[in-house]
């Protein structure tokens, strides 16, 4: 899934193509992806000006003039395709028409996307994120945020709730960059420990937007680029290869999801 990282590149992409533009016309190919369209999505677009194009957590924000968010999340595949020249893909779902002839499409072949249409002022999807790691997060909020709690640290910086956006990969480089253990408890995890992780978090995705994200699978920009954050993997999909303290990478699994690690350079 893209996290924090990409969903940027993305925004960064159609943010240079779309504001300024109207929606002349949209094409919508099926009722829903992972939802239902709202009723009449299609139309409330049309003639619509793009005033912005923000990121909010994983969700790409499209401000209109007259008030009203367009809101996009890629899912596992979804991708946005600028200056389209074909829109016949099997997974070509959604269409927009821009008053300069362009048109972008909206493709993702598992359809686990959302594209939803909403007043601007509070959304589901939206209302219950926490901070954004590299705004005014700091390592004192995080700190008070798992004082007390009993579960790992790796699983407490992928909650939503607690910071957005940080995603498995992510998590992983950065507790392994400042050398803290994916399994130590949130109440194990002092103050200062705290102000360093959520410093390294934030270079972290840094790096990975400055290099387009990582392309695993499915990920590529808006303009086709993929990403080439993976070149920076210190432990990331490394099990069984030495890290550089030379002591072997290994996996474990944390509620479900791949942990890598160097559990000497770790504590």
């Amino acid at each position: 899934m893209p996290e924090l990282p990409e969903v940027e590149t993305v925004k960064r992409g159609l943010a240079k193509s779309w504001i300024g533009r109207t929606i002349t016309g949209v094409e919508l190919r099926r009722d829903n992806l992972r939802f239902p369209f709202p009723k009449d999505f299609d139309i409330d677009l049309v003639d619509q000006k793009i005033t912005d194009v923000r990121r909010r957590a994983k969700y790409l924000l499209i401000d209109l003039e007259n008030g009203s968010v367009l809101l996009s999340h890629l899912g596992m595949s979804g991708r946005w395709t600028l200056d389209a020249s074909d829109s016949s893909g099997k997974h070509d779902h959604v269409v927009l028409h821009l008053d300069d002839e362009t048109m972008s499409v909206y493709a993702d072949p598992r359809r686990f996307g959302v594209l939803d249409l909403y007043d601007g002022k509070s959304h589901k999807l939206l209302d219950h994120l926490g901070p954004e790691p590299l705004e005014n997060w700091t390592g004192q909020m995080l700190f008070d945020t798992i004082s007390g709690r009993k579960a790992a640290i790796k699983t407490l910086i992928l909650d939503q709730k607690i910071v957005v956006g940080v995603g498995n990969i992510y998590a992983c480089e950065a507790l392994n960059r400042v050398g803290i253990s994916p399994l130590r408890k949130g109440d194990e995890v002092g103050l200062e420990d705290c102000k360093k992780l959520v410093a390294q978090i934030r270079e972290t995705l840094q790096d990975a937007i400055a290099a387009g994200g990582s392309t695993l699978k499915d990920f590529a920009a808006a303009d086709g680029a993929l990403g080439y954050f993976p070149h920076q993997f210190k432990v990331y999909d490394k099990e069984g290869q030495e890290c550089s303290c030379g002591t072997s990478i290994e996996r474990i699994v944390q509620t479900g999801r791949s942990t890598f690690w160097c559990p000497s350079c770790q504590q």
